[in-house]
């Protein structure tokens, strides 16, 4: 079985190795073949899902005249909290990953340069002026129903079915505090239940025995048993998309579902450091991001929907990993005055 990447995803993780960038870390210019003059590094900030196909990379670097050098600092999380502690000293030039459960911790502490390439997908939202988009995906709750199956029991559908002494001890959700795709769930309860309702919701999960993992990595792969790796919980929060890859041999079912109705939409950006070394370099990057090549590979490299909605999916990805028609959703302005607050909320109610 295919392994997911992903901050979100799993452990294909930096298929482009670092390794690309070291014979270009001397600094220096390079001159890309349609004549563009690169000056020597632009260093990639990113989570440790990312997972560009080496090809693209070249492409980037042969193009631009830029060596890439990529350094992951954990989860999207850690990530926005590791910029907004060396802002004043940028680990790099460029970022990838900061997520809406996160972006405006990143814009209110002014980590980014502002910059809009011209070649933003229709239908693509900036935020601040300074971060964009490239990807997205849903975080959804993820049935294994080739376990319900044997077992006789029909999947859970809703929030609310979760609560259900049917599927009691069958769930595995994250920490909201240490992953980005728990925080994504955790607003999903906000939107569900509002702001005054949705501790009450989890006192109720908690009652009907969920677990909570600290990574997706775990929930996903120690803990869920459709991963295939000797988890025992059938329900597992993880992504819409990832049902497309738990595909039978034989490619006419995946033995796994996405709970559509339990969905968070998370979108994730780019954008220049702000006082970074080579900031020409990081909005060549954030250029390159957008376009077609890179567009198209994102659902097999990163499991995310392009930002580009022009951008043909993968034929897996159209029969088992469609999006929800209404994810939940909570205002931007919201999560960025209460986030804090919400995650005290829920670890007081849930962890105690």
């Amino acid at each position: 079985m295919l392994r997911l990447s992903g901050a979100r995803r799993g452990t294909v993780v930096l298929g482009v190795a670092v390794a690309v960038a070291a014979a270009g870390c001397a600094g220096g210019s390079g001159t890309g073949e349609d004549g563009a003059e690169g000056q020597g590094t632009v260093t990639l900030v990113t989570h440790d899902s990312w997972a560009l196909d080496d090809s693209l990379v070249e492409q980037f670097e042969q193009e631009s005249g830029y060596t890439l050098e990529v350094s992951a600092a954990g989860d999207a999380g850690t990530l926005v909290n590791q910029l907004v502690l060396t802002r004043d000293a940028p680990l790099g030039d460029a970022v990838f990953g900061v997520d809406n459960t996160f972006a405006s911790r990143a814009l209110d502490a002014g980590v980014l340069e502002e910059y809009t390439p011209e070649a933003l997908p229709d239908g693509a939202e900036q935020l601040g002026g300074a971060l964009t988009p490239v990807d997205q995906g849903d975080v959804c709750v993820n049935a294994d129903t080739a376990w319900f199956e044997q077992e006789g029991l029909e999947p859970p559908t809703t929030l609310e079915d979760l609560a259900d002494p049917a599927y009691r001890d069958l769930l595995v959700v994250t920490n909201p505090a240490t992953s980005s795709p728990g925080l994504a769930f955790l607003l999903a309860t906000v939107g569900a239940f509002g702001e005054d309702g949705f501790e009450e919701y989890w006192a109720s999960l908690v009652d009907n025995g969920v677990k909570v993992a600290d990574s997706w990595e775990d929930a996903y792969y120690v803990d869920f048993s459709g991963a295939g790796e000797g988890g025992q919980r059938p329900l597992a929060l993880s992504y819409a998309t990832s049902p497309a890859f738990t595909v039978t041999e034989d490619g006419s079912a995946s033995t796994t579902s996405a709970l559509l109705e339990t969905c968070f939409r998370q979108v994730e950006y780019a954008g220049v450091l702000a006082g970074s070394d080579n900031p020409e370099g990081a909005r060549a990057l954030v250029d390159f991001l957008l376009t077609q090549d890179v567009q198209a590979a994102l659902p097999e490299s990163m499991y995310m929907y392009p930002a580009d909605q022009a951008v043909e999916l993968p034929e897996d990805w159209q029969k088992f990993a469609p999006q929800a028609d209404e994810p939940f959703a909570v205002d931007p302005a919201a999560v960025s005055e209460h986030r804090d607050e919400w995650i005290e909320r829920w670890t007081a109610t849930v962890v105690g």
